[in-house]
């Protein structure tokens, strides 16, 4: 029986996770299909509960990382904690929700450098990414971090899941204000030109950024960041996809065989 996995998620159809585990699976040797489905929200509960025993797992984009909760028989700490679940893995008892965005966005950091014990570091955004910055830094034992988002309510809960993961953390004025972004790394939640604002006190940064865009790019904010440690949405694609793969086949991930399969730009 040929093994199955998809991604699901509305809209899917600009997703390049089909692209990277089928490269996976092409450099792993493996005769196993990966699609993408278009999935709601509404109709998550009634896909995976007709899904066959070919099905060994689900990678989850926007809108399902939240209502996967409904569907998962099992939740890991950290998806929990997040609040977000981006990969269901079959189990015999059914499906075991995990969060490999986090391990992406520390894989991610890495390539510019940003490892454990960073003294500081700054978030922008409060969503379902910026919770997973959170967690991610956790794990990098950051000692300081600050939070900026459009609505305070929303740095007041980023600032409590913080302190769940043992996080010193504090309010970032949302106005851009010079000296802002002075940290060892600052994480981008923003979408596209979102971070425009924040691209005109950048040239002053010293540390390491991670935008987790990749649609258009560069975006402002890249594009005005005064050093090269730059990492972008798409590195934290292949990785959070490298991590699922592990999950799902057992086998270590050919990150090289599937970071070639991509286009050489995504813009």
């Amino acid at each position: 029986m040929t093994k199955q996995a998809a991604v699901l998620g509305s809209p899917i159809s600009h997703s390049l996770s089909p692209t990277l585990h089928q490269a996976a699976y092409a450099a792993l040797g493996l005769d196993w299909v990966y699609t993408a489905i278009e999935v709601k929200e509404s109709d998550l509960a009634a896909f995976v509960a007709n899904l066959d025993n070919s099905w060994v797992g689900l990678s989850l984009t926007m809108p399902l990382k939240e209502i996967a909760f409904e569907v998962a028989n099992e939740v890991d700490d950290v998806a929990r904690k997040v609040r977000s679940i981006n990969t269901l893995l079959r189990i015999e008892s059914g499906w075991r929700g995990t969060n490999t965005d986090v391990f992406g966005i520390v894989q991610a950091l890495a390539g510019v450098h940003v490892v454990e014990g960073l003294a500081s570091a700054v978030v922008l955004g409060a969503g379902a990414t910026a919770r997973s910055a959170i967690a991610a830094l956790s794990q990098l034992n950051a000692k300081h971090v600050k939070i900026a988002a459009r609505r305070p309510e929303q740095v007041q809960g980023l600032i409590a899941l913080a302190g769940e993961f043992g996080l010193r953390a504090q309010s970032l004025s949302w106005e851009p204000e010079a000296g802002a972004l002075d940290a060892d790394v600052v994480i981008s939640t923003l979408p596209g030109d979102a971070g425009a604002g924040w691209a005109q006190i950048a040239q002053h940064a010293t540390g390491a950024l991670l935008d987790a865009a990749y649609h258009p790019w560069p975006t402002p904010l890249a594009a005005h960041w005064p050093n090269a440690r730059i990492a972008s949405g798409r590195d934290m694609l292949i990785w959070q996809a490298a991590e699922q793969v592990r999950l799902m086949t057992g086998f270590p991930a050919p990150v090289q065989a599937m970071r070639a399969s991509l286009p050489v730009s995504s813009d």
